[in-house]
């Protein structure tokens, strides 16, 4: 999921599964046999994984979903299947490994101190490779971004299964689709003068992106695209190549701009010059899925937002769990200065640096 998630979305108070050390590698050993010889938590905001190296060999991550999530075993279906047909087109994601009993997934029951619960488990490759996060983002690395983002949306427009209709997710409030949503949230920004751009580009969307939704091309979404979501190793040029893409818990029918969109925005919280993030990403993006009249006009409204998104659902996720302040808040910080400073220059002036420079890194290619 976003770094954020929507806690009151869980109806279940205690979902996050909490299991031990010793219980997790109890389950590796029965469900895999497998023989933990290293263990480490990851971090998860609602659900539970774990690095697992074994004695036979092999690294993984043991993904415990929570409770809440593991009822949607169907979704799940869908979005492990995702990552293995990517992983079959030639794309970096991760693949689930059937247990003893020959299951990609298993519904195994806990208590985890509120009773029992069931709780989905998977056991999947482990990627090597650090968040994109934590590395340079050169022009030449936001073009690969771009391009492998576009080319994930390509192969997944290809993807057959029976149950892919449950990526309607309807009002799922992740989705662009559904960016109205966020009026019964903006309280938690009164007295905020943020609150009244979030409501200006609400405004923005309803007026400019939901006429054109007509010409907007439909397919289907990773919906997370964010920079803690990709993975990257250094290449042979010095650079780096993206190896790893993560985490598919918040896939949707959507439309290819909502992908770029995203992908531009989350980007742009990790760059030293956030409006200078656009034109690499969109140049890659384009050479795989050029843009329509349509999709181009709806790019700046969209990725400002993503921003209104990020910000509202975190600053509603700080007032229900105040504990988690600091966590929620990183990336937050940073949007708030990002959205201002594009909303000030207006879609304009951010659109002719996206697009000229998209122009110029393409022709330079």
């Amino acid at each position: 999921m976003d770094t954020i998630t929507i806690v009151a979305a869980m109806s279940a108070k205690h979902a996050k599964p909490n299991f031990s050390q010793s219980q997790v590698a109890e389950l590796v050993k029965r469900l895999y046999k497998l023989t933990p010889s290293e263990l480490r938590s990851l971090p998860s905001y609602d659900d539970q994984n774990f690095y697992v190296a074994a004695v036979e060999g092999g690294e993984y991550v043991l993904k415990i979903m929570n409770s809440e999530d593991s009822k949607n075993s169907n979704l799940i279906e869908v979005q492990t299947y995702t990552m293995s047909f990517l992983h079959q087109n030639g794309l970096p994601a991760q693949t689930a490994l059937p247990n003893t009993s020959g299951q990609l997934m298993s519904l195994e029951e806990m208590d985890c101190g509120y009773g029992s619960q069931k709780y989905l488990v998977r056991l999947l490759t482990y990627l090597p490779g650090t968040t994109i996060s934590k590395s340079p983002l050169t022009p030449q690395l936001l073009y690969e971004t771009g391009k492998t983002a576009a080319r994930m949306d390509q192969i997944l427009q290809t993807m057959e299964h029976p149950h892919l209709g449950l990526l309607q997710r309807d009002k799922f409030i992740w989705s662009l689709s559904y960016l109205p949503l966020l009026e019964q949230y903006i309280y938690v920004l009164d007295g905020d003068p943020l609150q009244e751009v979030v409501k200006s580009v609400i405004h923005q969307y309803k007026t400019s992106v939901v006429p054109k939704r007509s010409s907007l091309r439909k397919c289907i979404n990773h919906g997370d695209f964010n920079d803690l979501n990709v993975l990257v190793q250094p290449d042979e040029s010095d650079g780096y190549r993206i190896s790893g893409i993560l985490d598919f818990g918040d896939m949707n029918s959507g439309y290819y701009i909502h992908e770029l969109a995203i992908t531009i925005m989350y980007m742009m919280t990790e760059h030293p010059t956030p409006v200078e993030v656009g034109g690499p990403v969109l140049a890659g993006w384009e050479s795989v899925l050029p843009l329509n009249e349509a999709e181009k006009d709806c790019l700046y409204v969209l990725v400002l937002s993503r921003f209104c998104q990020s910000l509202v659902l975190a600053r509603y996720s700080v007032a229900l769990h105040p504990e988690n302040r600091e966590y929620l808040m990183i990336s937050s910080k940073r949007g708030v200065h990002i959205l201002q400073r594009l909303w000030e220059l207006g879609k304009e002036e951010v659109e002719k640096v996206w697009f000229q420079s998209a122009a110029q890194f393409s022709d330079r290619k």
